[in-house]
C-alpha cells in the first residue's frame, strides 16, 4: 500500500483479519454447530415461543435470548447468539446510524433460522460497514459520532471504527473457538 491514509489503515486492520483469520473459518458452518449449546442454560437464537430467557428479542420467527440487567456471571452464548449480536448490535445498528442502512435494533431484527442465512446477513452487514467507513475518507474519521452513540457523541468516528473493529475481532474469534470445541466434543 503506497502512501496509505488513516482510512486505508483502519480498514486494513479489519479486512486483514476478516480475509486471513475469520471468514474462511466460518465457511461450512452447519445448523448443528450454529445452535449447539455446550452447557445448560446457554443464550441462543430460538424459534419464537421456545425461549425461557427473561427477555426475548426479534421480530420474525426467531428470537434472541437476553436479560436486563445481564446476570452475573453471564450465561455462555452459542454461535447463533454471538453471530446475532455481531450482525445486529455491532454492525447493523451502526450501519443504520451512520451509513444509511434501514433502522433496526435487537427487537425489530429478523434473526436467521439457519447458519447459511446468518452468514449471508453477516456478509451483507460487513460489506455495508466497510463501504461506509471507506466513504468517510480521512476527514470523516475526525467528525463527531453524533447522538446515535449516546455518551460518546462527541468522540470522533475514528474511535467508533476502532471500537467496532475490536468488537468484530473479539466476537468472531469466540465463534471460531466454539467451532473448535464443537468439532472436538461432538465429532
Amino acid at each position: 500500500m503506497d502512501n496509505p491514509t488513516w482510512n486505508d489503515l483502519l480498514r486494513d486492520q479489519l479486512t486483514w483479519h476478516w480475509d486471513h483469520q475469520v471468514r474462511e473459518r466460518l465457511d461450512g458452518l452447519t445448523d448443528a454447530e450454529y445452535f449447539w449449546e455446550p452447557t445448560p442454560g446457554c443464550w441462543n437464537v430460538r424459534p419464537r415461543g421456545e425461549s425461557t430467557a427473561p427477555v426475548k428479542a426479534g421480530s420474525g420467527a426467531m428470537t434472541i435470548d437476553f436479560a436486563f440487567p445481564e446476570p452475573y456471571p453471564p450465561p455462555l452464548t452459542t454461535i447463533a447468539w454471538r453471530l446475532g449480536h455481531v450482525i445486529v448490535g455491532v454492525l447493523a445498528m451502526r450501519n443504520a446510524s451512520h451509513f444509511g442502512r434501514e433502522p433496526t435494533d435487537y427487537n425489530s431484527f429478523e434473526y436467521a433460522p439457519t447458519a447459511d442465512a446468518a452468514l449471508a446477513q453477516l456478509d451483507a452487514e460487513y460489506a455495508t460497514w466497510l463501504s461506509g467507513v471507506e466513504a468517510l475518507g480521512d476527514e470523516g474519521l475526525f467528525r463527531p459520532c453524533g447522538e446515535a452513540e449516546g455518551p460518546f457523541a462527541a468522540d470522533p468516528m475514528a474511535r467508533l471504527v476502532l471500537h467496532i473493529h475490536r468488537e468484530l475481532i473479539h466476537h468472531l474469534s469466540e465463534v471460531s473457538l466454539l467451532r473448535d470445541l464443537y468439532r472436538h466434543t461432538q465429532g
